[in-house]
């Protein structure tokens, strides 16, 4: 028997972060975000009891963040130019996993209307990057 799982994550940021993200581009915006990061090995899935949270980079991106400290960035592929950072993502999925294959509804935080999808592409993992040891040759 298939279960099926809702998860609702916001997008919303802190105010004093959203008034810093308006003035950023979306590149400086997710510059930012993987910042002392490095890019791993792209997935198809992530494992939505990972997620602790989530963030749109507005018409670029979606940003997962796991219980380990790795940061999963999606740029779906359809429907980014309806990525707003002030939209809440609604997922449907039928496992417990949030793929590349599943389809994200925005909804409108202020008016609680439907405002588009996204088709989400595959999840690129950045971790922090290791430190040099001064003690080595």
């Amino acid at each position: 028997m298939k279960r099926s799982f809702f998860i609702l994550l916001s997008g919303a940021l802190l105010a004093g972060t959203a008034a810093q993200a308006k003035t950023q581009t979306a590149d400086e915006q997710l510059a930012r975000a993987i910042e002392g990061r490095v890019a791993g090995k792209p997935q198809d899935c992530l494992r939505q009891r990972d997620i602790r949270s989530s963030r749109i980079i507005d018409r670029k991106a979606i940003v997962y963040e796991t219980a380990g400290g790795t940061i999963y960035v999606n740029t779906p592929d359809s429907g980014a130019a309806s990525l707003r950072r002030d939209y809440v993502l609604v997922t449907n999925t039928h496992s417990d996993q949030l793929c590349s294959v599943d389809i994200v509804r925005l909804f409108d935080s202020g008016s609680h209307m439907q405002a588009g999808s996204v088709g989400l592409g595959k999840f690129v993992p950045y971790t922090k990057a290791a430190k040099a040891d001064p003690h080595k040759h």
